[in-house]
């Protein structure tokens, strides 16, 4: 069995190490994560607690694919090399290379023969450890589209590359943009839909920290790779203020901002400095979740220049869920500046979104409406964008907020 109180975090950090080893044995991504899962499994099934659980599990699933090689009636003609070369190679030396084990399986995972769309949801899934569920929101797909993608990429990368191997650092380099996008939204997802969470083995947004760590190690002078952490770190380190006792979340105006964790605040500015030397898409982002943090309350934002940086994102990411955010920073600019004039063709383009973009997308236009009307005083428009909001929030946090602003307006 694996120990209960260590359990989930060995799993966390031998999985990668698991899936990596057997996929350069068996030179199948897809046949390395079967074997991996039924190792897992048969590991949390015995009776002892398994030590260095990477390592045995690792054994277990080379053993179980040369019996499935035996069962193929191939034993002859295959197991004497195989067996030979499982000898001669130390286990140590197949599973800890210089490359971090996730990032080894993201680059893999993310190959130019496959189409981005596809390279997205291999990654994600395979890697990052998104549910289905979570990958299709990300991508405002259905879940089947998901699957069956999912599917077709594993299909697709054993045709195209025929076995599984590490691409070396010139591939890898070009690779790179989607590496950080997949896993920029690994990050998004923890930040969406999990507020505040309980089991901290479980918490995706400290997971995506921990491999953009393993990113900045590799690329240190990486502008977009140091933007993406600053994003990561800065969005933990407000995240203590997000939610009041009740664990219900906060409007940005009602965030206590003394909550935040200042050692990543200071370290996610560093990384938003250093990356401040690029125009990617990860340093704009960086820049503005900067200037979010080093603001004292809503109202002293410096939202101008926040605007001028997300025109600037639009150029370079032009997403659904970017132009709602420039829409909502235009709109805050708008407020404070006293021009309520300006917010009639605001409105305008957050109810096109709101009726076209993806599911992600129109939720978060939906949330700036209800709160522009909120904020201008239309309390019955407000409680019914509210109250509908609540019927489709995947996040329990706020959902009760969507409820407890729905009360106050009625």
């Amino acid at each position: 069995m694996i120990s209960p109180e260590v359990g989930r975090a060995e799993f966390e950090e031998a999985w990668p190490r698991i899936v990596r080893a057997l996929a350069s044995f068996t030179r199948s991504l897809d046949v390395a994560e079967e074997l991996a899962a039924e190792a897992v499994a048969r590991a949390a099934a015995q009776d002892k607690p398994v030590e260095h659980l990477a390592t045995w599990c690792i054994t277990v699933g080379k053993r179980a694919w040369l019996d499935e090689v035996r069962r193929r009636e191939v034993h002859d003609r295959h197991a004497p090399e195989l067996v030979r070369s499982d000898s001669a190679t130390s286990l140590d030396a197949m599973t800890t290379p210089e490359l971090d084990d996730r990032l080894a399986l993201l680059f893999v995972a993310c190959d130019e023969a496959l189409p981005p769309s596809a390279q997205m949801v291999l990654a994600m899934r395979v890697v990052c450890g998104l549910s289905i569920s979570q990958v299709a929101d990300h991508l405002g797909i259905q879940e089947t589209a998901a699957a069956a993608r999912l599917t077709r990429a594993k299909r697709a990368l054993a045709d195209a590359r025929g076995a599984f191997v590490i691409p070396d650092e010139a591939v890898r380099r070009t690779r790179l943009p989607v590496v950080l996008a997949c896993v920029a939204g690994m990050f998004t997802v923890a930040h969406r839909q999990v507020l505040d969470p309980e089991d901290a083995l479980e918490d995706l947004g400290r997971q995506a920290l921990s491999i953009a760590d393993a990113l900045v190690a590799e690329y240190p002078q990486d502008t977009e790779v140091r933007g993406l952490r600053a994003v990561v770190r800065l969005g933990l380190a407000r995240r203590p203020g997000r939610l009041d006792a009740d664990g219900t979340a906060l409007a940005l105006d009602e965030v206590d901002r003394s909550r935040w964790n200042r050692g990543l605040v200071e370290a996610g500015l560093d990384d938003a400095t250093a990356a401040a030397a690029g125009d990617g898409r990860f340093a704009l982002e960086a820049a503005i979740s900067a200037l979010h943090t080093v603001a004292p309350n809503l109202e002293a934002t410096d939202w101008t220049q926040i605007c001028v940086l997300y025109a600037a994102l639009e150029e370079r990411w032009n997403s659904p869920s970017v132009r709602v955010a420039h829409l909502v920073a235009r709109s805050q600019e708008a407020l404070v500046g006293g021009r309520p004039d300006d917010l009639l063709a605001i409105e305008q383009e957050l109810d096109a979104l709101e009726s076209e973009a993806p599911s992600y997308a129109s939720r978060d236009a939906s949330l700036a409406l209800a709160d522009l009307a909120w904020r201008t005083g239309r309390t019955e428009e407000a409680a019914a964008r509210y109250r509908d909001l609540a019927e489709v929030m995947r996040s329990e946090p706020v959902r009760r907020f969507c409820l407890r602003r729905a009360a106050r307006t009625s």
